[in-house]
């Protein structure tokens, strides 16, 4: 199998990209990994590199402030474009950047495609829960505005990338709501009840966003607006509560030394919330394997994001989801 990697995109490139993908190149020595990006840049930073990591030439670079679909559109040299050219001509399996996610989008849509029946493809990333497994909400922000079609999509791709890529025999769907009664919520969601409770899928009805962190699901659907809000809102929730308990623990030498204590657990409990761990986020719905990792991604999370790609890829996610969006039309 072969990974494209936008050596270019992220706040920590191309040091941490080139990191991660040798660390992840010398643990799985079964794929290819292609660094797309400046080869001079990258050449110095992969020093007596693996034999299975190459670097693929790209003279330009998307920027986190282009206009994403101008951007794409018009560099055609750019490294996350020329990720998504190798997948689309079948030289890559799979492309992974950290870089602008909107140009991402475009990327998926505009160069690799979309696979036939679906509508809109939909941004899929883990959010961390309280048990440390998990729940893939889609969509997370490629789509401000859904249909009820467009969520029984979401629902059956996700169902089936739980299974795949982590294991789940039968993964819980539920449907992010203000209520978990069925009448409950505005118009979308009460069109898409139905359609979700009659789809091919472990449907568990409608879910609360104060439930979520519980794991009272595996696959979490809802619009690309009111999920992007609940991402947003979980990651400001995390990053007060863990200054607001630096604050504490080092105001004075007792509340040091109760923080020396309880160190351990909170290392824990906060690396349960780490998006590092996850890797990347799924852009489904494209007819290729296209991962979003976090714009901040450091090394681990690239080597994360490539261990996800692979068994995404060993279990044929994208044919996959094609053959069910196929049979179900």
């Amino acid at each position: 199998m072969r990974i494209a990697i936008d050596a270019m995109g992220g706040d920590h490139a191309p040091h941490a990209i080139a990191e991660g993908a040798v660390a992840a190149a010398r643990e799985w020595n079964d794929m290819e990994l292609i660094l797309v990006g400046h080869s001079e840049q990258l050449g110095p930073l992969l020093g007596d590199k693996p034999a299975n990591v190459t670097i693929h030439h790209a003279d330009d670079v998307i920027l986190a402030e282009d206009e994403p679909v101008k951007a794409v559109r018009r560099k055609k040299a750019a490294s996350m474009v020329v990720a998504g050219r190798l997948v689309k001509e079948k030289q890559a399996d799979a492309m992974i950047s950290a870089g602008n996610t909107g140009a991402l989008m475009a990327t998926g849509l505009l160069v690799v495609g979309r696979i036939r029946g679906i509508e809109r493809p939909a941004l899929a990333p883990m959010i961390p829960t309280m048990d440390g497994t998990g729940v893939l909400a889609l969509d997370l922000g490629a789509n401000m505005d859904s249909s009820p079609d467009n969520l029984l999509q979401y629902a059956i791709m996700g169902s089936i990338y739980r299974s795949k890529v982590h294991g789940l025999a039968k993964p819980r769907v539920g449907l992010l709501n203000v209520g978990t009664e069925e009448a409950k919520g505005n118009e979308l969601t009460k069109a898409a009840y139905p359609l979700l409770a009659a789809a091919p899928i472990h449907f568990v009805g409608n879910v609360e966003a104060r439930d979520v962190l519980n794991a009272n699901c595996d696959v979490l659907v809802c619009d690309g607006f009111v999920g992007n809000i609940l991402l947003k809102s979980l990651e400001g929730a995390a990053d007060a509560i863990f200054s607001a308990l630096k604050t504490e623990f080092t105001r004075s030498l007792t509340s040091k030394l109760a923080a020396a204590v309880l160190k351990p657990g909170l290392s824990q409990f906060k690396k349960k919330l780490d998006y590092t761990e996850h890797g990347g986020a799924p852009l489904l719905g494209i007819d290729g394997l296209v991962l979003k990792s976090h714009g901040s991604s450091d090394a681990n999370a690239i080597k994360n994001a490539v261990r996800q790609a692979r068994i995404a890829l060993q279990n044929d996610l994208v044919p996959s989801i094609s053959s069910e969006i196929s049979s179900g039309k």
